[in-house]
């Protein structure tokens, strides 16, 4: 007995050491950006398992996010702990170990976006219940960046940006659209209603055309929309103005080109492009591990640089706006929504899902407010065309 309780001590000692340095380790990361771990300032974290430590030492974002979901640590404003560490910029520090480098080398080696891929990526995000976005989004089901310059309500923002990006595209009644990227039709319906366009909106989620078509189409509103369900490098025919909100970030890096080359072959020649689409700062393969395992299959957003090198020789860049600021109330916004209405579908969602919704949400706001993130729009044209006067609609 002696003699097991020998070999075994030393195991368990080991453990107990590992354990304590784990802690050490992670509260004095997390101290650099301001965090403390009991603490009462905002942003302040509370472990309810120590196990904790080791997790966000050995699988940096997966295993921070994933110990949330579990109800292993909490924070009264988990936005504002992002915040912080975004600011001191722990994510480089935390870099975990197998995870990241399995990531960039699938990145390398294949295209995460090809058409045989792209449906899958979508169906796990965009097509998880309409029931869960009726209730966080607006009333035009606008899932993306609102502008809040003169906005005072999630409704207000939504349909200012929407009127933004059709006034910076120059939209004419008349004027055939293309909207690569649709979601449930909220831009198509706005040029359709307010610019009397005739909007083609193409989307991969099944889901988003289904309630989209009933909306705007005979069954409601009645407008010259049409959501159809389509790759967008399947697009075929001519179009006045071609927008895209909210899809570049989900393309990947091996196809930033063909999806504007895609642009170039939908567009008249004398046509103005819109694109709306989340950034990074750096030009990067893939996402953050967690939301790519959780939230958004391998979407990763483009960089400044990036975009450049896809619309070279294409097109001609008469404007770029960044409005990434916005996305922080926006999301916000989304969260009181979600948060507010979580009780009428928990029967479907179950608190694993409401843990991880938040996280996405609130980790997300917390991202923009620290300036990790951006959201560029810019205005295309071919070479040759007269410089557009409402390319800037600010």
């Amino acid at each position: 007995m002696r003699g097991l309780f020998n070999k075994i001590l030393p195991a368990v000692q080991a453990t107990v050491t590992r354990a304590s340095e784990a802690e050490s380790i992670v509260k004095e990361l997390f101290g650099l950006a301001g965090i403390e771990f009991g603490g009462t300032k905002p942003g302040d974290i509370t472990v309810h398992d120590a196990r904790f430590y080791e997790r966000v030492l050995r699988d940096a974002s997966v295993g921070f996010g994933e110990a949330y979901m579990e109800g292993w640590w909490e924070t009264d404003a988990l936005d504002t702990t992002i915040d912080k560490i975004m600011r001191a910029n722990l994510k480089q520090k935390l870099t975990g170990s197998w995870r990241m480098r399995a990531l960039t080398v699938k990145a390398v080696m294949m295209n995460l976006q090809a058409k045989t891929r792209s449906g899958a990526s979508v169906e796990a995000h965009y097509d998880i219940g309409n029931d869960l976005y009726t209730r966080m989004l607006d009333e035009r089901m606008v899932y993306t960046c609102g502008y809040w310059k003169n906005a005072k309500t999630l409704t207000e923002a939504q349909e200012a940006k929407l009127d933004l990006v059709c006034r910076k595209a120059g939209l004419k009644p008349g004027m055939r659209v293309l909207d690569l990227g649709c979601g449930w039709g909220g831009l198509a319906s706005w040029a359709a209603e307010k610019y009397g366009c005739s909007v083609l909106g193409v989307t991969l989620s099944k889901d988003q055309v289904s309630l989209g078509n009933e909306l705007w189409g005979a069954k409601g509103k009645k407008l010259d929309v049409e959501l159809r369900l389509c790759d967008y490098r399947d697009v075929q025919g001519k179009f006045d103005r071609v927008l895209s909100v909210g899809m570049m970030e989900h393309v990947g890096p091996k196809n930033h080109r063909t999806m504007m080359e895609t642009i170039d072959r939908c567009m008249v020649d004398d046509g103005v492009a819109v694109v709306h689409t989340i950034a990074n700062n750096r030009s990067l393969r893939h996402g953050t591990p967690w939301i790519e395992k959780y939230i958004f299959p391998n979407a990763v957003a483009p960089s400044l640089a990036q975009i450049g090198r896809a619309l070279e020789g294409l097109f001609v860049l008469e404007d770029l706006h960044n409005i990434g600021p916005d996305y922080d109330p926006t999301l916000m916004a989304w969260w009181d929504n979600f948060d507010r209405t979580y009780g009428e579908i928990s029967n479907k969602y179950d608190r694993r899902f409401y843990l991880m919704w938040k996280f996405y949400l609130l980790a997300a706001a917390g991202a923009s407010r620290s300036r990790d993130g951006q959201l560029y729009q810019v205005v295309l044209t071919k070479t040759g065309r007269v410089q557009p006067d409402h390319a800037r609609a600010i």
